[in-house]
């Protein structure tokens, strides 16, 4: 089979075999498959391969086999880049499952269908598996022949054959899963039990060692395995690994990472037939331009890091991912990107929109009612939950970072601090970030960031916008903040409706049990508002709240006592 190719190199390159033998059975109930994307979905999902080995006799091992081979490599490939591999394959296999099990209930013929399951996915410099039941996968490396998978069946003597997991058993899926650095050379192997119960571990190996070409070795084995007397269908899929991309960045952004930064440009100024018209943003690392496109007359945003940069790899990094990370959030609550076309500097493009930030509007002395806040806060809410969706935490959701437009649009502004969950290597803990009075109180403590501290943000956001003033005070840089009860906004604007009051005292809970879980569900407390309100939030006893204040009391209150007793005695006699 001629190996698989990318157009853009150095790309990931594979070479792949397989093969599937019914045997002396009537029917094949094992099925496999492999999907072989191009270009940035290879990039952005890697290469995917799968084999089933279907249980339920007749009909219906085959139906569940096939169906959930087919789903996995169509609707896996549908998931967000932004979701790591073990979230996306758990999130397509629980929608398989059910149906499988639907199916079952509803066709007596597939009564009790249902099918193992093991998935291998490789893509940049890792691989990934996913597995349930008793397929397995190995993997060959420098003659080393290891065993990924572990069966899932009952260990008894006369249960050993008997699966303990498969999908369309159970409800829950429990699928255990994997992950390590590929290597050059490195051989996959996925069978199902009609080869590995037949062929020892050695003599697979052997097989595999003695075939080169991995169409050959997945013939090879299936066929081994029926002479050797194997009543079972035979499948295997064989995955050579024949070189890797450069480690780092994908090779989208890799090109773009050897782009000169621009120079420092004023307005009237031009770069690629954008001219500059306005310096919106000038930090310490970054710069923004609104720029007019000369070719349409489009008015976008610029954003590229300062000429002072020049040669920080990390600050570059940084930039791409942020660019890489924006494009996939597709929604108006966001600045979308541009495609900039034939860029010769280091930046990136995105949507321009008039309007202002929250904290600009603030500044300049708007006042904004109950109602307003309110209608801020839901669209707020669903722009943190469209990041949610894609596992990404903005982690730095602040009045300065949400902008309102003159078209009446919320959108929620830089996304150059936020994470994608699902690229984080194992272990991985980002370093801080955030402003501190947004900060909820586990970071102060140095907590590792989840999406729970936007919802936080969040609360302290629609806080400010009602009271100018923070639930905990200010909080400086490097301050170590003591948090004690959040601040009643009634006490700044006493004609806050009650029901709103409770929702933002929930939101911005100092132990993060009594805040809101998930985005939906803020949400839904900020559309139901006084038609379901949430109950007041119960305040901690003094005790808790302040335990030094509370034990000088106890000793004014016992000095006190003291006193009164000894007037009492002396004044007894």
């Amino acid at each position: 089979m001629r190996p698989m190719e990318n157009t853009r190199k150095p790309a990931l390159r594979l070479a792949i075999g397989h093969a599937s033998l019914t045997g002396p059975r009537e029917r094949n109930e094992d099925y496999c498959g492999v999907a072989t994307p191009e270009g940035l979905e290879l990039e952005n999902k890697g290469v995917l391969a799968a084999v089933a080995d279907g249980i339920g006799g007749h009909k219906g091992g085959r139906e569940a086999a096939e169906y959930t081979v087919r789903g996995l490599l169509a609707d896996y490939f549908a998931t967000p880049d932004t979701w790591g591999v073990p979230r996306a394959i758990e999130t397509v296999t629980t929608a398989l499952n059910r149906w499988v099990i639907a199916e079952a209930g509803r066709n007596a013929e597939l009564a009790g269908m249902a099918t193992t399951l093991s998935a291998v996915v490789l893509r940049g410099r890792r691989y990934y598996t996913a597995h349930i039941g008793d397929s397995r996968i190995y993997r060959l490396q420098d003659g080393r022949f290891a065993r990924l998978t572990v069966d899932h069946t009952w260990e008894h003597p006369e249960l050993n054959n008997v699966l303990s997991r498969a999908i369309g058993l159970d409800p829950r899926v429990l699928m255990d899963f994997g992950d390590g650095e590929l290597a050059v050379d490195d051989r996959f192997l996925l069978v199902s039990d009609g080869v590995w119960g037949v062929l020892p571990d050695a003599l697979i190996a052997e097989v595999l060692l003695d075939h080169p070409e991995p169409q050959a070795a997945a013939a090879a084995l299936t066929s081994l395995a029926l002479a050797h007397g194997g009543h079972d269908n035979a499948t295997a899929v064989v995955v050579d690994v024949l070189a890797l991309p450069p480690a780092g960045l994908r090779d989208s952004l890799e090109s773009a990472a050897g782009l000169p930064l621009p120079p420092r440009l004023k307005p009237g100024q031009e770069i690629d037939g954008l001219v500059v018209e306005e310096i919106l943003h000038d930090a310490r690392e970054t710069l923004l331009y609104r720029v007019r496109n000369r070719r349409n007359g489009q008015q976008l945003v610029l954003k590229t890091l300062q000429p002072g940069m020049l040669g920080d790899a990390g600050a570059s990094a940084a930039l791409l991912m942020e660019e890489w990370r924006s494009r996939r959030v597709v929604s108006p609550f966001f600045p979308q990107i541009v495609p900039a076309e034939g860029r010769s500097g280091l930046y990136y493009l995105m949507t321009w929109h008039a309007g202002a930030s929250l904290q600009a509007r603030l500044v300049s002395g708007q006042h904004f009612p109950a109602g307003e806040v309110v209608r801020l806060g839901v669209a707020l809410l669903k722009a943190i939950a469209t990041l949610h969706r894609l596992d990404i935490i903005h982690r730095d959701i602040k009045t300065d970072n949400i902008h309102l437009g003159q078209d009446g649009v919320l959108r929620v502004l830089d996304l150059g601090v936020a994470i994608s969950l699902g690229e984080l290597k194992p272990g991985e803990v980002p370093g801080p970030a955030g402003t501190p009075s947004y900060m909820a109180p586990e970071l102060h403590a140095g907590a590792v960031p989840a999406a729970g501290f936007d919802l936080y943000a969040a609360g302290v956001t629609l806080y400010h916008l009602l009271t100018r003033k923070y639930p905990y005070g200010e909080i400086e840089p490097f301050q170590k903040p003591k948090f004690a009860e959040p601040e009643r906004p009634t006490r700044w604007r006493p004609e806050i409706p009650g029901w709103l009051e409770n929702v933002l005292l929930k939101a911005v809970a100092r132990e993060a049990r009594d805040r809101f879980e998930t985005a939906e569900e803020f949400l839904l407390a900020l559309e139901r508002g006084a038609s379901r309100p949430l109950s007041a939030p119960s305040r901690q006893p003094l005790a808790q709240r302040n335990p030094l204040l509370t034990w000088k009391i106890i000793a004014a209150v016992s000095l006190v006592l003291n006193l009164l007793l000894l007037l009492a005695l002396f004044g007894g006699r």
